[in-house]
C-alpha cells in the first residue's frame, strides 16, 4: 500500500478555502486550480487494481469452485495526460440465482475514505466469503471514485461530491447539509451498469454503502464546499463524532436490522455517542449509533440508487485515538456481516 504523504507545497498554498473570490461561486479557472493543486498520494493502478483482479481466483475451500467474477463496468478519464484511464470494477457472485436475496456493497464512493475500499475488499477475501456467496447474490463495487482515492479527496476531479450525484433531479432544500448535486461520470457509470448489465435483478434486498467521517470533513472539505458554492461560512468548525455510526433512510427504518449491525460492530470498535442535543453531525439519533435522514434517493446518495428495502450508509471515524486502521476496516466487515446475518435469519424464517 502506498504511504499517504503530507500535502505538497502547491496544495498548502491552495487550501480550497483560499481559491476564488469569497462569496462568488467557482468558475472554470477555479475548478482547474483546485484540481491541479490536489497532489497524487497513492496509486489506484498499483494499490487496488491487481488486488481486485485477483478476486477472480478465490475458490470455495470445499468444492474448489470459483466464488466471484470480476467485471469492468466503465472507465474514467485520469485528467493527467501521461496517466492511463481508470478502469472501474465490480465483483459479483459467480453463481447468481433468482431464489437468493441480492445484496449490493459499495466502497470508495468518497475515494479518500480508505476503510470503505479496504473493508469491501476484506469482506470478499475474508474466511466467510464462501458462506455468504452461498446464501446471497453478492455485487461489490470496491472503489467507485479512483481519482478521489489517489488524491485523498472527497470530490471527483470535476469538483462534484459523488455521494450527492446519484439523483441530480432530487429536491434541493436551502440550508440543508444533504442536497443533490450534478451527475458525475462515477455515478453515471454505476447507474448504467445496474440498469444494463444487472438489469435482471428486479428487486434488490440490501445495499450497504461504506463510508467514513474524518477530521478533514471539517478542516478541508466543508470549507472547500463553501468556497466552491460562493458561501461565506461563519458557523465555525463542527463536531466530528468519535466512533462508528449508521445513516438510516427514514422512509425504510428497519430498526431491528440496524440494531443487528450496531451490535456486530460493537465487537470490533466503539459506537459514536449522541451529543447533548441528541444529535450526531447535526442529525437526530433514531436509535443507538444511528441517525435518520430524508429519503436517500431524493438526496442523490449512492445508498438510494437501488430499490433495496434494507439500505444504509456506514460511517467509521478513522481519526479516533481509540481505533486503528485495521479496526476501521474490520468494523466495515462486521457491519456487512451483521447486516447479512440478520437478513439470512429473516429469510430462513419465511
Amino acid at each position: 500500500m502506498t504511504t499517504i504523504v503530507g500535502l505538497s507545497k502547491a496544495s498548502e498554498a491552495y487550501h480550497p478555502s483560499t481559491i476564488g473570490t469569497p462569496g462568488k461561486s467557482w468558475g472554470i479557472d477555479e475548478y482547474k486550480t483546485w484540481r491541479d493543486t490536489r497532489p497524487k498520494q497513492r496509486c489506484y493502478h498499483q494499490d487496488l487494481v491487481p488486488r481486485i483482479r485477483a478476486l477472480d481466483e478465490i475458490e470455495c475451500s470445499q468444492t474448489g469452485n470459483k466464488l466471484f467474477e470480476v467485471v469492468q463496468y466503465g472507465e474514467l478519464e485520469h485528467h493527467d495526460e501521461d496517466q492511463p484511464h481508470f478502469p472501474l470494477f465490480a465483483v459479483r457472485s459467480k453463481k447468481w440465482a433468482a431464489d437468493k436475496p441480492s445484496c449490493f456493497i459499495t466502497g470508495g464512493v468518497h475515494g479518500y475514505e480508505t476503510s470503505g475500499v479496504e473493508g469491501a475488499l476484506l469482506f470478499l477475501t475474508g474466511g466467510k466469503a464462501a458462506l455468504y456467496a452461498d446464501r446471497f447474490n453478492l455485487l461489490v463495487a470496491p472503489c467507485v471514485s479512483p481519482w478521489g482515492y489517489e488524491r485523498i479527496q472527497r470530490w471527483t476531479a470535476k469538483g462534484t461530491d459523488p455521494n450527492r450525484s446519484f439523483n441530480p433531479d432530487g429536491e434541493i432544500v436551502e440550508g440543508r447539509s444533504f442536497n443533490p448535486e450534478a451527475a458525475t461520470e462515477e455515478s453515471t457509470a454505476l447507474i448504467r451498469f445496474l440498469r444494463e448489465d444487472m438489469g435482471h435483478v428486479e428487486d434488490w434486498t440490501c445495499h450497504l454503502d461504506l463510508h467514513e467521517t474524518t477530521d478533514t470533513d471539517e478542516t478541508e472539505f466543508r470549507p472547500a464546499k463553501a468556497a466552491r458554492d460562493g458561501i461565506v461560512d461563519n458557523d465555525g468548525k463542527g463536531e466530528i463524532p468519535d466512533g462508528f455510526y449508521l445513516v438510516q433512510d427514514e422512509t425504510s427504518p428497519k430498526p431491528e436490522w440496524f440494531k443487528a449491525m450496531i451490535d456486530s460492530v460493537k465487537k470490533v470498535t466503539h459506537i459514536a455517542p449522541a451529543g447533548k442535543d441528541g444529535k450526531i453531525i447535526g442529525e437526530m439519533v433514531s436509535q443507538e449509533g444511528v441517525i435518520a435522514i430524508p429519503c436517500k434517493k431524493s438526496l442523490g446518495l449512492c445508498a438510494g440508487v437501488t430499490n433495496a428495502p434494507y439500505r444504509t450508509t456506514t460511517e467509521v471515524y478513522p481519526d479516533s485515538p481509540s481505533a486503528t486502521p485495521e479496526q476501521c476496516n474490520e468494523a466495515q466487515v462486521a457491519c456487512i456481516e451483521g447486516a447479512l446475518d440478520h437478513i439470512a435469519g429473516f429469510v430462513q424464517e419465511l
